[in-house]
């Protein structure tokens, strides 16, 4: 039996496996039509850069969810790649059939708040991308407005790295860079908004976007999942140092403390996370679900 949790991709009759990426892996059909695509949510989790060897039990499921949950609200602002889960039964609530796009090779960030990389260039240079930004703002700072940060799409096991707007404009021109810019920001303002109604601060975002053969703009990949959002209790938020979170943020702290034994800075892997690391992971992804759908996980 195949197991989507771990790094060998499932065995899916009539599918092709071609990509693996830090999470997901993508299918092509043998026979059919090729316009169509399988993404794979694993419960692999990654963390600076590494895919760890122990995976977070229904994490996958969990991405899925959310993600189609999102999907259906921002439907009225941005249409998605997702055409139905009827998807092969070894990887079902987990997998998603997906139109094939022309992928912008560009991750549209957008932030409301300053930390994680935005913090460290702003406390370098007073400004996050090119978009200077107010004196005087501390880890967890609301910004004065949501602002667009983009990162070029690094390979597996490298860095994404934080571009300017005017970058991004070379790269893909100037009216699609400010499509992009500013779909971003409507999709973050949006979902900031639903976010906080339900207690959840939606302090930044990674969105991913592609066109169809005939040029329409779609949003691919995942959407405000825990993986590619940072998501704080609001009730908890003190801006001045790190903030509770429901992402994967537990795991980074301790493969940092002394109790993992792991030296980022050295060649060797991350070790495996320990059983209470694991079910407190996990209880954050399915906490970040319930609060925000309102609906009970199910397993």
């Amino acid at each position: 039996m195949n197991d989507t949790s771990t790094r060998v991709p499932a065995t899916l009759p009539g599918w092709r496996h071609t990509y693996s990426g830090k999470v997901r892996d993508l299918y092509e059909p043998i026979e059919g039509d090729g316009d169509l695509i399988l993404v794979v949510a694993s419960d692999r989790i990654s963390a600076y850069d590494h895919v760890l060897p122990t995976p977070i039990p229904d994490k996958g499921a969990v991405l899925t969810a959310l993600s189609m949950w999102w999907f259906e609200q921002l439907a009225p602002i941005v249409d998605n790649h997702v055409v139905s889960l009827d998807v092969p039964s070894e990887v079902a609530g987990r997998a998603m059939l997906c139109r094939r796009l022309t992928m912008y090779p560009v991750e549209c960030v957008a932030r409301g708040y300053l930390t994680g990389s935005g913090l460290a260039e702003y406390r370098a240079g007073g400004a996050v991308c090119g978009v200077a930004l107010p004196a005087g703002l501390v880890d967890g700072s609301r910004l004065p407005e949501p602002i667009f940060t983009p990162a070029t799409k690094a390979e597996l096991g490298e860095h994404d790295e934080n571009v300017t707007f005017e970058h991004v404009a070379g790269e893909i021109g100037l009216e699609t860079a400010t499509r992009l810019r500013e779909i971003t920001l409507t999709v973050y303002s949006f979902a900031e908004r639903l976010a906080a109604e339900r207690g959840v601060i939606l302090a930044d975002t990674k969105l991913e976007f592609g066109t169809t053969p005939d040029g329409v703009l779609i949003l691919g990949d995942e959407v405000l999942t825990p993986d590619s959002s940072r998501y704080w209790p609001a009730d908890q938020w003190e801006p001045g140092h790190a903030q509770p979170s429901f992402d994967k943020q537990y795991v980074r702290d301790w493969l940092t403390s002394s109790a993992s034994g792991w030296d980022r800075a050295s060649d060797t892997p991350p070790p495996a996370l320990p059983d209470d690391v694991v079910a407190r992971t996990r209880a954050r992804y399915v906490d970040a679900y319930e609060r925000l759908t309102g609906r009970t996980f199910q397993a």
